[in-house]
């Protein structure tokens, strides 16, 4: 995967770029948005991301045509849509994959449990969708996470648990948000959530960006290399 990690590095500098410009953007016009949020709520810092899904699904053998990062949108089972950051329909009509991205800079404690929420639900909507019927006549489609988490001292720290009543899991004993992404991530793979998940750190400081990888299970070349193995198997699906 030699070949996608200078992209990858783009991505990751053009992440820390928009979020940076976001924010200024919104402070000089004076929009009110609390902490680094603005920077999320302004949206577009994952887009290197979804230029990198593309290109590898081109150099794969997906028309253009059938990779939809707008106008994604699925049907559900517990609401009516939902729309998905990356997915692929071949030209039978039949959903591919889908890949859902996530960032988390700062504000861990407000926003950790949201990110997992977020990725649990929109599993269990689109799992229980094809279950019901909401993409007949199609074998499972390959569903990515891809999660962008900021490296720093509140992100590697060991975080107090709150256990008013009952003992958390011990695998949560003394772990660090960073650690608890990795848990997150395992697990969701674990019970088949998500087909593959990647979590990737990354820090920027005065030294400069630098990013990298926890566990080889969720690294970026785990997540590409399960993506295309799912797309050598469905080639069929792009042929006349």
């Amino acid at each position: 995967m030699r070949k996608y990690e200078k992209i990858l590095a783009n991505a990751i500098r053009q992440f820390w770029a928009t979020r940076q410009g976001q924010l200024k953007k919104q402070k000089k016009y004076g929009i009110a948005d609390q902490g680094s949020r603005g920077a999320v709520t302004g949206g577009k810092q994952l887009d290197g991301f979804l230029e990198l899904l593309a290109k590898i699904s081109i150099d794969a053998g997906v028309p253009r045509e059938c990779i939809f990062t707008k106008n994604s949108v699925l049907p559900g089972y517990f609401r009516p849509t939902k729309e998905w950051d990356f997915i692929v329909i071949s030209p039978k009509k039949h959903l591919l994959a889908c890949i859902e991205l996530k960032s988390q800079v700062g504000s861990f404690g407000n926003n950790f449990n949201n990110r997992t929420e977020e990725a649990l639900g929109s599993a269990i909507d689109i799992w229980t969708a094809y279950r019901e019927g909401g993409f007949p006549d199609q074998p499972a489609p390959w569903l990515g996470f891809l999660m962008i988490a900021e490296r720093s001292g509140k992100s590697t720290a060991p975080v107090k648990l709150e256990e008013p009543h009952f003992k958390t899991r011990k695998e949560f004993g003394n772990s660090s948000y960073l650690e608890r992404y990795q848990i997150l991530c395992r697990k969701m793979m674990r019970e088949r959530l998500y087909t593959q998940a990647c979590l990737i750190w990354t820090q920027r400081n005065g030294k400069g960006i630098t990013y990298g990888h926890s566990a080889d299970e969720l690294s970026f070349n785990s997540f590409v290399l399960s993506y295309l193995a799912y797309l050598k198997g469905r080639k069929n699906e792009f042929r006349g």
